[in-house]
């Protein structure tokens, strides 16, 4: 549990603030009186509680969002993180810094809410897994399809979701996969996807199939593998499943998509640092572009409506 130091202000009011905040702070003089008010304050005086997006979230103590002035990586640059490859329908041709592609085009809506024009923003390569594993970060927020959890919060923080996730099965036209119609269906068959994805997650914990499943290092290489026969069936969401069979493996089709379960739908969010001190604005900027409809034009654009694919049960 975390605690923060209690600081009496000139107005003789007790105030938590993180330790970015008491730099700012000037050492004040504490008549004797200040005594009993420390005592009853500190029993007031918790840890804050923390957003949906994991500790720090919520920023150390009241922030400020000046527009253009962030504390990022590079003074007076936003620095966002991806992968390569960049996979459609997410990003076009291979390019984050095209605007083009739903994620593209969301870090972009959220780098100009946030102050950063599009000349302003820089791309960093990033692998998809070292993008939440623990340590210090090189980019601002990375946008990569990851999906907020518990887990992961334990080492990264992460705004606010900005897309709702549904996990999808892809098989090779007339095959026996083609053909489930159900989670039981699936079970005996060979699965593979994408390692630390929420696909993967899907394999082991909602269809867990009694063969074990194939572990890829990337999505190139589980769709190469569907494409030779060494898996039945791949998983991804449902967003990249329409894109694989439309665009990249052509014999193939997208069986069904899983519903959302627990309490908590699964959500995209940008990944940032554990302590970083970005986290409630950028959280605010997505909140704001939910709120005025930016999120959902651009998932229109860019994504394709999941309607018409069955739901496996």
């Amino acid at each position: 549990m975390r605690t923060f130091p209690l600081v009496i202000s000139t107005d003789g009011r007790a105030h938590c603030h993180s330790p970015a905040m008491r730099l700012a702070n000037r050492p004040l003089r504490l008549a004797a009186w200040t005594t009993a008010v420390l005592v009853a304050a500190a029993v007031g005086c918790a840890p804050q509680d923390e957003s949906p997006g994991g500790p720090g979230a919520a920023g150390q103590g009241p922030q400020r969002c000046d527009r253009g002035a962030l504390p990022t990586v590079t003074r007076g640059t936003l620095t966002v993180g991806t992968d390569k490859p960049a996979y459609a329908p997410w990003f076009h041709d291979d390019d984050p810094a095209s605007g083009k592609g739903f994620e593209s085009a969301v870090a972009y809506a959220v780098a100009r809410q946030l102050g950063y024009a599009k000349g302003a923003v820089r791309w960093r390569t990033v692998p998809f897994n070292n993008a939440f594993a623990p340590g210090a970060k090189t980019f601002d927020f990375d946008i990569n399809q990851v999906s907020i959890s518990a887990a992961r919060k334990r080492a990264v923080s992460f705004s606010s979701g900005y897309y709702d996730v549904r996990q999808a099965v892809i098989a090779l036209k007339g095959s026996k996969a083609a053909h489930a119609r159900s989670i039981a269906d699936l079970r005996r068959l060979r699965l593979g996807a994408q390692v630390g994805s929420t696909s993967l997650d899907v394999v082991h914990d909602t269809v867990r199939p009694t063969r074990p499943a194939a572990v890829f290092q990337k999505n190139d290489l589980a769709k190469s593998a569907l494409k030779n026969g060494q898996v039945d069936a791949i998983l991804t969401d449902l967003p990249t499943a329409f894109y694989v069979t439309s665009a990249e493996v052509k014999n193939a089709e997208v069986v069904g998509q899983f519903a959302a379960t627990g309490a908590a739908k699964e959500q995209f969010g940008l990944v940032l640092d554990r302590e970083s001190r970005l986290t409630g604005c950028v959280t605010a900027a997505v909140d704001a572009l939910r709120r005025n409809g930016t999120l959902a034009a651009l998932e229109k654009k860019w994504l394709t409506d999941a309607v018409s694919v069955p739901v496996l049960k």
